[in-house]
């Protein structure tokens, strides 16, 4: 083979090779997942777990995700009305708020705090498990530790991120009215009126199913990590590897996978 045969093969080589590891990646995540959503209807049904994880997931993400609700509705009203005025449509201020939150901001911001919260918690508690040998010892006592450690935290996940995206959106919406209504003084009627008249159920439901196709990929992505954190380091190494990895693949899928549905719901 001559020289310039080997220079142009080189890349294709190792565009063929990525290719094929990212493919094979990708497959194996998908059927950890299946395997976990699978699993979920098969017994035994470890309720004391799943609200274990029920809390840690919801009840103590409750405070960051309401103060970031709090806030982002704050800011939505203060620039929504500096940009609506202007068009002398500030009117309608109560709608751009609470649209921008039950569509966008509520699921994507919700979802971003359980991962940054959550998310790395799961990862790098599974990840210490699998380094400690505590998985392998489940195995050789006959237990399943997908269904047993993995299970729990999808339903827990499943059921926790629309109640959060849901109180997200209440808080945003109360956000917004203290900038709109109680700072700003527009007619508290007139806000009221617009948010009722400009929100119809699809703009609801299109949040809520977000919030779960998000509950999916933190879930999935962050326990995947930990489960295999042997295979990127040894001892805590593969565990910090495996955390960082669970929280930014989570948080960029959540942002890409945002754009696919909003493409196809809007």
């Amino acid at each position: 083979m001559s020289l310039r045969s080997e220079i142009w093969n080189e890349p294709l080589t190792v565009l063929g090779r990525s290719a094929v590891n990212v493919t094979q990646a990708l497959g194996a995540v998908f059927l950890f997942m299946f395997e976990a959503l699978a699993k979920i209807f098969v017994p035994p049904f470890r309720f004391y777990y799943i609200l274990q994880q029920i809390h840690f997931i919801g009840m103590k993400s409750l405070f960051v995700v309401g103060l970031t609700g709090l806030f982002t509705g704050m800011v939505l009203g203060l620039q929504g009305y500096y940009t609506l005025v202007q068009y002398g449509s500030e009117s309608v201020l109560g709608a751009a708020v609470t649209l921008s939150l039950l569509r966008e901001l509520g699921p994507v911001l919700t979802a971003l705090m359980i991962t940054g919260r959550t998310g790395s918690s799961m990862a790098a508690e599974i990840g210490i498990m699998r380094i400690s040998e505590q998985i392998d010892a489940l195995d050789t006592m006959d237990i399943d530790p997908v269904h047993f450690l993995i299970v729990p935290r999808y339903i827990a996940a499943l059921i926790s991120f629309p109640l959060l995206t849901a109180i997200f959106d209440c808080i945003g919406i109360m956000g917004g009215y203290i900038s709109g209504v109680i700072l700003m003084q527009i007619n508290a009627g007139t806000y009221m009126n617009h948010m009722v008249s400009g929100v119809v159920m699809n703009d609801v439901t299109s949040g809520f199913l977000k919030a779960f196709v998000f509950a999916l990929i933190v879930t999935t992505i962050s326990c995947y990590q930990g489960f295999y954190a042997h295979k990127r380091g040894f001892g805590a190494k593969g565990v910090s590897a495996a955390t960082t990895s669970a929280v930014v693949v989570s948080s960029v899928l959540i942002l890409v996978t945002d754009y696919i549905m909003t493409s196809f719901l809007i």
